[in-house]
């Protein structure tokens, strides 16, 4: 929802506000994958899905960050043959990379 706070002829400044998160459960978050709950479960005990994931007790409820990492994690799984204990780094890297990407992006927008 967004609020005007400001109002000339031609001219409207507008204030929005980010949308409301939406959190899925660990059946929705599976159900929306296409990855089984058993294999989420164990993906967020690797820390592959956040530190907040990673405790035994923790609830599991899945962001669309979350459902996207999940996505990305199976990607690399079924079409490059990334194996279990691999996919903390090559994750790792691919975050990395994105984060150097965004930054270029920025240095190069100035």
């Amino acid at each position: 929802m967004s609020d005007v706070m400001f109002s000339l002829p031609g001219l409207l400044l507008v204030r929005a506000c980010e949308p409301e998160r939406i959190f899925y459960s660990l059946e929705a978050a599976s159900h929306l994958t296409g990855v089984h709950a058993d294999m989420l479960t164990h993906y967020c005990r690797m820390g592959l899905l956040g530190e907040a994931r990673v405790q035994p007790d923790a609830e599991l409820t899945f962001d669309d960050d979350a459902l996207y990492t999940i996505r990305r994690i199976e990607h690399f799984r079924r079409h490059h043959g990334v194996n279990l204990s691999a996919l903390p780094l090559v994750c790792a890297m691919a975050e990395a990379l994105g984060r150097q990407a965004a930054e270029l992006r920025f240095l190069r927008n100035r």
